[in-house]
């Protein structure tokens, strides 16, 4: 079954933002920006599917003789990159660091494959199949940046300014954040997955951090003054959405310092965060085995393991996380009591 769909947004004055229709794994914001000179992508979806209805999307705004020509890309992340092959004349642009990500990652048809063949009955092999099988990348060739910077990037689109900067390790090796000053918008990737009220999202995954950069990108987002904020996944922001979720992102740096410093292994505390029940709107909390992870390598000076040794604790941290529901879900129906819903199921 794969994912179809995704709104688009008028963010005015020639911007748009392409919003997945659910959340879940690999399902990233992008954004459109058009002049009567061109026209340029920020981030681009997961596969070709998805990114092909996006550029219908997009066409549909371009005047007449336009085409997208630049692929402006916030990180390396496949959800976020893969899908730039569909623009195969376009200039992507990334940082230097980036590269550093993109070797880390399988390629879109190793990713392919280990969807594919994975064996069910392993929590691995479940949980690829659950939340990335929607996804097909058979037909998907590796993409390259064909434009690297580091630091700042000053760029004009027609009568537009616009500003890319490149930052310090935070999500990954190679974030970077667009601001839009005409438009006051800034696409700020991955640094935020948001979530409110209204659209609760899912817990960040954060693959190098520390956590001090991650709130530090987040603060540098909110020194641009923008209005409003594209986030990597999650529903648009403003400023107060921003400060939310550094409220969030400090609650988790104090809590991995805490049982760092008691000893906790990071698996573990990622299990003792999620039981303390602080966030339970949001899905896919066993991220945060992820993000603790990451918290605890700064803390400790070690090495980022293979991304499948941390994809396969995530999936047990998620068996366990539902296997720990229903259990729940049982005592209170033995109890005469409504089952809490679920938190944010990706399927």
């Amino acid at each position: 079954m794969s994912i179809t769909g995704g709104d688009v947004v008028d963010l005015g004055r020639d911007l748009y933002a392409w919003l997945p229709p659910k959340r879940g794994w690999g399902l990233a914001n992008c954004g459109l920006l058009v002049s009567p000179r061109g026209a340029l992508w920020v981030d681009t979806p997961y596969d070709r599917l998805l990114a092909g209805q996006f550029l219908t999307e997009s066409v549909k705004r371009l005047p007449d003789g336009v085409s997208i020509d630049r692929v402006i890309v916030t990180h390396a992340n496949g959800d976020h990159f893969w899908g730039a092959g569909v623009l195969p004349e376009a200039e992507i642009i990334a940082t230097r660091e980036a590269r550093e990500h993109i070797h880390y990652e399988p390629t879109p048809q190793q990713q392919h494959a280990l969807v594919a063949g994975g064996d069910p009955s392993t929590p691995l092999g479940a949980y690829l199949a659950r939340h990335f099988g929607p996804f097909d990348w058979s037909a998907t060739e590796p993409v390259r940046p064909t434009t690297y910077f580091t630091g700042e990037l000053e760029l004009t689109l027609g009568d537009y300014p616009v500003q890319v900067s490149a930052l310090p390790p935070a999500h990954t090796t190679g974030d970077l954040i667009v601001h839009l000053p005409v438009q006051r918008t800034v696409f700020s990737g991955d640094v935020i997955f948001s979530a409110t009220r209204r659209q609760p999202g899912d817990h960040p995954v954060h693959w190098a951090g520390p956590l001090s950069n991650v709130i530090a990108a987040c603060e540098r987002v909110l020194a641009t003054g923008a209005e409003t904020i594209v986030p990597g996944h999650g529903p648009v922001l403003d400023a107060a959405g921003v400060r939310e979720h550094i409220a969030y992102l400090e609650y988790i740096r104090e809590r991995a310092h805490a049982f760092h410093s008691a000893g906790v292994p990071a698996p573990e505390a990622a299990r003792r965060v999620i039981g303390e029940g602080r966030h339970p709107e949001l899905g896919l909390p066993e991220r945060l085995v992820v993000t603790i992870g990451s918290e605890y390598r700064d803390l400790d000076g070690s090495e980022l393991p293979g991304v499948l040794q941390v994809m396969t604790e995530v999936a047990v941290l998620a068996r366990e996380v539902e296997e720990a529901r229903t259990d729940d879900g049982l005592r209170r129906t033995a109890a005469g009591e409504s089952a809490p819903e679920p938190a944010g199921r990706a399927e």
